[in-house]
């Protein structure tokens, strides 16, 4: 039997049998290695040398050379397993954003975001959210506007990150759909636990929409987008706002979002177990940080394909092969199109999690990132 996937206009694509067979091979190296991980690791904060090696040969062996390129240059930085420490170590870990870095010292280039995306400036502000003012970054195309303006949400597990370590996501997508792009630190778990960033997304949105002229944007044409935790953020914001009858997303980019919590089981999660730089005991971890109570995770601004999806604006779903959340996005876009909502998907073979904001480097997330920016173009109405 043939792969059978879902691509960016909901039709099928059939993929050859040996791609299907050197996943599975790669499925069987991790899942009989994982099953010894624990024992592989000779203290609890830190995997052994062996375990590293497990976590990265399995994404590594999938990925595009520029990728594994990144893969590598995190690994040579010796990140603790975020699923083994505590929280403050956890966001003292060295993140992709840094591997990217390294490539480029590497390679002799300049490191300035200024550089790496020509004609985007950007500046800090502080924005209204649920239950105080919040950071964040306002990034700017170069031209007259008044231009549509994007809020957007980081990743990170609602734990961990923050707006300058997705600056490549959030800066890159400015330039791809000439618009601004409002980058917002929302509360992050366990000191503000579920559901705070969701109210602090809301807010900072609504926030957004009544200042974009004062931006120097266009009050008419709003869109929301945001990677990983992120992402899940912007389609929550835009039923939020529907259900409030606030101002009305044009679009919504959900890059890799979680997109549901009732199953930790399914085949992406399986076959990237142990990948790198997410796996499946970091997201566990994440939402032992994130939740109240076992009971949140039924929650619908978490479990989004449980939601009610009906009158949302046009979703664009991105997804890496090599990521726990694939299918995430996937049941997301099928509970989209289950109500007749306009989705579009799109899944980038032989890159991983946080593939979007590396862009400077791993040519799949210039392409990702001009993919967005068109589909944000086409929904204000700005597209050639």
């Amino acid at each position: 039997m043939r792969d059978l996937d879902l691509d960016h206009n909901v039709r099928p694509t059939l993929r050859t049998p040996a791609p299907k067979l050197m996943r599975r091979a790669a499925f069987g190296v991790a899942a009989c290695l994982s099953f010894s991980l624990a024992a592989c690791n000779s203290a609890p904060d830190k995997p052994s040398p062996v375990a590293n090696a497990v976590a990265n040969a399995t994404a590594a062996v999938r990925a595009d050379d520029d990728m594994k390129t990144v893969l590598d240059a995190y690994a040579a930085l010796d990140p603790k397993a975020i699923e083994k420490v505590d929280v403050p170590t956890a966001r003292a870990q060295p993140t992709i954003a840094d591997a990217v870095n390294s490539v480029l010292k590497t390679q002799g280039r300049s490191t300035s975001p200024q550089a790496l995306v020509p004609g985007v400036t950007s500046r800090d502000i502080t924005v209204q959210g649920a239950a105080g003012s919040l950071p964040a970054t306002v990034y700017k195309p170069a031209g007259n506007g008044p231009f549509p303006v994007v809020t957007y949400f980081h990743g990170g597990g609602w734990v961990i990150a923050d707006r300058k370590v997705y600056d490549g996501g959030a800066r890159g997508l400015a330039k791809a759909a000439n618009a601004i792009v409002v980058s917002v630190d929302y509360r992050r778990a366990p000191e503000a636990r579920f559901p705070a960033a969701w109210d602090d997304a809301f807010a900072s949105y609504k926030w957004v929409a009544s200042h974009a002229a004062s931006l120097g944007g266009d009050p008419k044409r709003l869109a929301l987008a945001g990677e990983s935790a992120g992402g899940n953020l912007a389609v929550a914001t835009a039923i939020a706002a529907r259900d409030a009858n606030a101002p009305k997303p044009l679009a919504v980019i959900a890059v890799y979002p979680v997109a549901q919590t009732g199953s930790m089981n399914t085949e992406s999660y399986i076959e990237n177990a142990v990948a790198k730089p997410l796996n499946k005991p970091m997201i566990a971890w994440f939402l032992d940080k994130l939740l109240r109570t076992p009971a949140d995770k039924q929650d619908t601004r978490l479990d989004l394909v449980h939601a009610n999806l009906a009158g949302l604006p046009p979703v664009t779903i991105i997804n890496a092969r090599i990521d726990p959340l694939r299918d995430d996005g996937a049941q997301l876009q099928k509970a989209i199109a289950a109500v007749n909502g306009p989705v579009d998907r799109r899944v980038y073979d032989g890159v991983t999690h946080e593939f979007f904001g590396t862009a400077a480097v791993v040519q799949k997330a210039k392409d990702a990132q001009q993919y967005a920016g068109t589909r944000l173009q086409q929904a204000f109405g700005t597209g050639q």
